[in-house]
C-alpha cells in the first residue's frame, strides 16, 4: 500500500521509538523565555498545539506563514507545526534588511508573520495581514491544548519556500515538497551516519537549508539536538566539551572560527576522535580541511549542493583508502565537493556547468514560471556552477557561471548588489565580483565607473549600500575604474574582472 512520505513521519517515529529521551535543548541566551529541554513527546505535542493555534487564526492548509528568526526551539517546532500540518513554512533569513524581508513576505503572500522578539522593533514596517511575536505574550494564542484538523498527507505538497539569492536581483522562492525534504533527510542521515547516540549542535543558521534539512533526520534517529543562537568558536568549544556533541554542521567561517578558539583553549581542544564536522555552503581552503583533523582531532566531511536541491547533492566522507596518505594529501581529497549521494545523478554539459537529476530537485520556483522553465530546462536542474567529474568520478567545481558571490556560506546576488550602487547618483557603472578571502571564503568588492564630472569615496559607496541591503552583501571594498571590460556587444566580461585576484589559484572560488 502506498504510503506518502511526509516530514511529520520523522516526527512520529521520534514520539513512538524515543518519546522521553530529552530531543531538543533550547538555547538559554534569548529575548524570549527559553522552552528548555524538551522530551521528542513535548516535541510533538507543541507541534499539534502549534497547528491549532493556526486552525484558530484561519490560517488554512497551503497558506503560507512566514518566520523571522535566530535559532531556538520555537523555530525548529514551526518546522513540524507549521510545515507538518499542512501549511508552508516560509523561513527568512534574518540578516536581511528590512525592505528585503517585506519583499519576500509580500511575494510569498504570506498570511501570517511570525517574529523573533530581538528582532521586532527593526521589522516593525514590514507588512502582512496576521504578525505574532514569539515568546511567552503570544504563546496562548499560537499554541492551542486541543487536538489540530486533520490534513491528508500529500507527498507533492509543498512544505516550505525558501528565498535565495540568484541571477537576479530580486530573490526567488524555491518550493521543496515533502518528497524532497524526506528524501533528502533520509539520504543525509544514511550518508553522515546518524543514529540515537548522535548529539548533534545547530550551528548553521535554521532559516538555511543545511540549518533545517537536520532536524528531521535528527528526530526520526532520536538524537540530541542541541540550538546555538550565535556563532561564537569558543562556546562552540564548550558545548562540544559540556555536552559531548557528535555532530554539527559548519560553513568555513564557523570552521575558521573554532580553529582560532582552540589555538587559545586551554588544554587539548575537546571532542577529538568523536566529533563529526559536516562543511557546507562553500568550498573550505585545503589547510582548513588539515587543521581540522589533524589539529582538533574531528573527522571532516564536506557536501555540496543548493537550496534548490534540498541540499544534499554531493558528499565526500574519508575514505579507507585515504588512510595511508599525509594530512596534506588526504585534505586535498577531501576538498573536492564529493561523490553523487545516493538517488543522485550528475553531468557536466558542453558547457562546462554541473547538472542533477534527483527526488531532491525543487518542484519550482513559486510565482516565477520562466526562472522554473529555465532551471529545469530538458528535465535536469541546471546548478549555474561550473565543475567536473575526475577520474575518481568526485565533483570538483572551479567556477559558479551565476552572478553570485558566497561569503561565509550566505548566497550574494551580484547584481542585487549592483543595482544599488547604480542608484547612488554619482555612479555611471558597476561591476561585483567576489574576490578570495581568508575568513569568509570570498567577498564582496565593486569596481565603479563614476559619471563624468561625479565624485564619490570608498567609504560612502559602502555606506550608500549598507542603507539599502544587509551589511553582509554589501561591499568591502569599492575600486574607481575608467572603463570596465565588456564585450563586443557590450556585456560585462566579468571572468577577466575577476580573473587577477583569483591568479595563481586553481578554482576560481574559494
Amino acid at each position: 500500500m502506498f504510503v506518502p512520505l511526509t516530514i511529520l513521519d520523522f516526527l512520529h517515529r521520534a514520539e513512538r521509538v524515543y518519546g522521553a529521551r530529552v530531543g531538543v535543548i533550547d538555547e538559554p541566551q534569548q529575548p524570549a523565555p527559553s522552552l528548555g529541554a524538551l522530551t521528542y513527546a513535548r516535541v510533538g505535542e507543541l507541534a499539534r498545539a502549534q497547528a491549532a493555534g493556526l486552525d484558530a487564526l484561519g490560517i488554512g492548509f497551503g497558506e503560507r506563514v512566514a518566520i523571522v528568526s535566530q535559532n531556538a526551539a520555537r523555530l525548529l517546532v514551526s518546522f513540524f507545526g507549521v510545515a507538518g500540518h499542512g501549511r508552508t513554512l516560509v523561513p527568512i533569513n534574518f540578516r536581511l534588511s528590512p525592505h528585503e524581508i517585506d519583499y519576500i513576505v509580500g511575494h510569498a503572500g504570506a498570511s501570517l508573520l511570525l517574529v523573533d522578539p530581538e528582532l521586532d522593533a527593526a521589522l516593525a514596517d514590514v507588512k502582512c495581514a496576521r504578525r505574532l511575536v514569539l515568546g511567552a505574550e503570544t504563546d496562548a494564542l499560537l499554541y492551542r491544548d486541543q487536538a489540530p484538523l486533520a490534513w491528508t498527507p500529500d507527498e507533492g505538497a509543498t512544505a516550505t519556500i525558501n528565498y535565495t539569492s540568484g541571477t537576479t536581483a530580486r530573490p526567488k522562492g524555491v518550493q521543496l515538497t515533502h518528497r524532497n525534504l524526506w528524501l533528502n533527510a533520509t539520504t543525509f542521515a544514511l550518508h553522515a551516519g546518524v543514529n540515537d547516540r548522535d548529539v548533534y549542535l545547530h550551528t548553521l543558521p535554521m532559516f538555511h537549508c543545511n540549518g533545517w534539512g537536520m532536524p528531521f533526520a535528527l528526530a526520526g534517529l532520536g538524537a540530541a539536538q542541541h540550538v546555538l543562537r550565535k556563532i561564537d568558536g569558543a562556546e562552540i568549544l564548550r558545548r562540544v566539551e559540556r555536552h559531548g556533541i557528535t555532530l554539527m554542521c559548519a560553513a568555513p567561517a564557523v570552521c575558521n572560527a573554532v580553529l582560532a578558539a582552540a589555538a587559545s583553549w586551554p588544554g587539548p581542544p575537546p571532542g577529538r576522535g568523536r566529533v563529526r564536522v559536516i562543511c557546507a555552503g562553500a568550498p573550505p581552503p585545503t589547510r582548513t580541511i588539515e587543521r581540522i583533523e589533524a589539529e582538533l582531532g574531528w573527522e571532516f566531511m564536506q557536501i555540496y549542493g543548493l537550496t534548490e536541491t534540498s541540499p544534499l547533492l554531493t558528499i565526500n566522507r574519508r575514505r579507507a583508502e585515504w588512510d595511508p596518505l599525509d594530512p596534506r594529501e588526504r585534505a586535498e581529497k577531501l576538498g573536492r565537493a564529493g561523490a553523487p549521494a545516493l538517488g543522485v545523478e550528475l553531468r557536466v554539459d558542453e558547457h562546462g556547468e554541473v547538472l542533477a537529476r534527483s527526488n531532491v530537485v525543487l518542484a519550482g520556483y513559486w510565482r516565477e514560471p520562466e526562472a522554473s522553465a529555465a532551471a529545469l530546462a530538458d528535465d535536469w536542474f541546471h546548478t549555474g556552477d561550473g565543475g567536473y567529474l575526475d577520474d575518481e568520478g568526485y565533483l570538483v567545481i572551479s567556477d559558479r557561471k551565476k552572478d553570485v558571490i558566497i561569503s561565509g556560506g550566505e548566497n550574494i546576488s551580484s547584481i542585487e548588489v549592483e543595482d544599488v550602487l547604480c542608484s547612488h547618483p554619482a555612479v555611471a557603472e558597476v561591476a561585483v565580483i567576489g574576490v578570495p578571502d581568508d575568513r569568509w571564503g570570498e567577498t564582496v568588492k565593486a569596481l565603479v565607473v563614476l559619471a563624468p564630472g561625479q565624485q564619490a569615496s570608498e567609504a560612502e559607496l559602502i555606506a550608500h549600500c549598507r542603507e539599502r541591503l544587509a551589511h553582509y552583501k554589501c561591499p568591502t571594498s569599492v575600486e574607481l575604474r575608467d572603463e570596465l571590460a565588456r564585450t563586443a556587444t557590450g556585456k560585462l566580461q566579468k571572468f577577466k574582472l575577476r580573473a587577477p585576484y583569483w591568479q595563481g589559484r586553481a578554482k576560481a572560488v574559494n
